[in-house]
């Protein structure tokens, strides 16, 4: 059996993991934006959509499923390594499948070879990708402590390796090979936590529905998360495509905080709902919902608010552009993260497949059609608008499924002063970039200034509330320093 885990550590080794594979490339992302420019990064952010979708394709839908049926599976070792065989072995079989498709498309292209066969590395990294069944057993420390390392080293190698515009297939190297690296050294941990035992198809042919229900939707999400880019690439160009890659890495910074609570809280309401431990599962999203959301509008309203002064500052003057990319962009974050709450926490654990999976494949209907009329006039301005209206009716389509059996009316309202305390913020932050000029001083001003707004209003609405975990927290940071003094 399993050792119970920590919500709370596991929330903060993901959080770290979700954080460090947007946050590291975001850092080298001001030297490559002068580097190789706009339409080198574009060339790049091109090469890496296509190959991720070889890697999707290998995944099936392991990220929810076997994180899932791990889950579930966890306490009773013989049917873990079972569970684990099997669904390993669909996994290498769909994931060579993909790799010899890769390398036909390879032989076929025309243009731009070169960046193609490079991120070989990236396509090849989903065939040791077990990722899912450390999630599964809720052993997070192991694979952010591991990764970082990886993470950590490929940026050292891009300011070394990476000089000029000449350099781009080196860029591309380092970041498909670092991806393949930290995958592989997860697979000599493994035998601690599973033996792998012969899997039979008859036993493989069980995971294959679930796989498959779980898989579309993942291919849903990539149509508004990839397939736009390679849009952008095709229906306009690849400088356009460079200003929404940047602008994206700066909205998934803030959402690779809310999507690592949504892993670590899958496995954990999986277990509760198969243990039919339901009371203690509304608690958890009850809570979830409100301290979510309430992170959701300070991220939101504040990357709005600093947008246009930040872009240039970070990036140059060529990236302008990007500012207001990441206004845009930021208005998804609420819809993001509500549906987040629902979908981790009650329609995947709930085996709730359908529901979901209607869900996105409406949202990706929504940002195809968009995308197909927008993108031609606008650029990476009207993928952005394909993305905001995705990510509104994903939302939507998920609220009306579960507004029956969830109470949506109170997570709503109990997020509601949130809401208010983020357009207060706004107001003052983007009032502050509109009156100064554009330049390092005016961002920290920004910031500092967002952050003291957003923090001081909800601090105060937690203790006039008597929120008992922030007023628990605060106890116990006033004691420690009454001891200290």
């Amino acid at each position: 059996m399993m050792e119970k885990s920590s919500v709370k550590k596991n929330f903060f080794y993901q959080m770290i993991y979700e954080v460090l594979v947007f946050i590291l490339p975001f850092i080298t992302s001001p030297y490559i934006a002068r580097v190789i420019g706009a339409e080198g990064l574009g060339i790049y952010s091109y090469a890496n959509s296509i190959a991720y979708y070889f890697v999707l394709f290998s995944m099936l839908g392991l990220k929810n499923y076997g994180n899932r049926t791990i889950a579930q599976s966890r306490d009773d070792r013989e049917r873990l390594n079972e569970t684990f065989s099997n669904v390993a072995a669909l996994h290498i079989i769909a994931s060579t499948i993909c790799i010899l498709t890769y390398v036909g498309y390879i032989v076929i292209l025309k243009g731009e070879r070169l960046y193609a066969i490079i991120m070989g590395a990236y396509v090849l990294s989903g065939l040791f990708d077990i990722s899912w069944f450390y999630f599964g057993i809720e052993k997070f420390k192991l694979t952010v402590t591991r990764n970082t390392l990886i993470k950590i080293a490929n940026v050292i190698c891009v300011f070394v390796f990476v000089r000029d515009a000449d350099d781009l297939w080196k860029y591309c190297m380092i970041m498909s090979v670092g991806t393949l690296i930290s995958q592989m050294v997860l697979w000599i941990p493994l035998k601690k936590y599973v033996t792998f035992v012969k899997p039979t198809w008859s036993k493989m042919v069980i995971h294959i529905k679930p796989l498959c229900i779980l898989f579309i939707p993942s291919i849903a999400v990539s149509l508004y998360k990839y397939m736009d880019k390679i849009m952008i690439g095709v229906l306009s160009n690849k400088v356009q495509l460079g200003y929404y890659e940047n602008a994206e890495k700066v909205i998934n910074i803030p959402m690779g905080i809310i999507t690592s609570f949504g892993v670590v809280m899958l496995p954990k309401m999986s277990n509760l709902l198969a243990t039919k431990n339901r009371k203690e599962s509304q608690k958890y999203m009850a809570l979830s919902m409100k301290y979510i959301m309430c992170l959701a509008y300070a991220l939101t309203f504040g990357l709005a608010g600093v947008g246009t002064v930040f872009a240039p500052v970070f990036w140059g003057e060529e990236f302008a552009l990007s500012g207001i990319l990441i206004m845009g962009l930021s208005l998804t974050i609420p819809f993001m993260s509500f549906a987040n709450v629902i979908r981790t926490q009650y329609l995947i654990p709930s085996e709730k497949d359908r529901e979901f999976l209607s869900s996105v494949v409406g949202g990706a209907c929504a940002n195809l059609i968009i995308n197909t009329l927008l993108i031609p006039v606008w650029g990476s301005v009207g993928a952005t608008i394909g993305t905001i209206v995705a990510e509104i009716v994903v939302c939507l389509i998920q609220c009306l499924a579960v507004r029956k059996e969830l109470p949506l009316q109170i997570y709503l309202r109990n997020s509601g002063i949130f809401l208010l305390f983020g357009i207060a913020m706004f107001a003052a932050v983007y009032g502050v970039g509109s009156v100064m000029s554009s330049g390092v001083v005016t961002l920290l001003l920004q910031i500092i200034l967002g952050v003291c707004i957003y923090a001081g209003c909800c601090l105060v609405y937690f203790i006039v509330a008597k929120d008992q975990m922030i007023v628990g927290m605060l106890d116990r940071l006033l004691k420690k320093v009454k001891v200290k003094l």
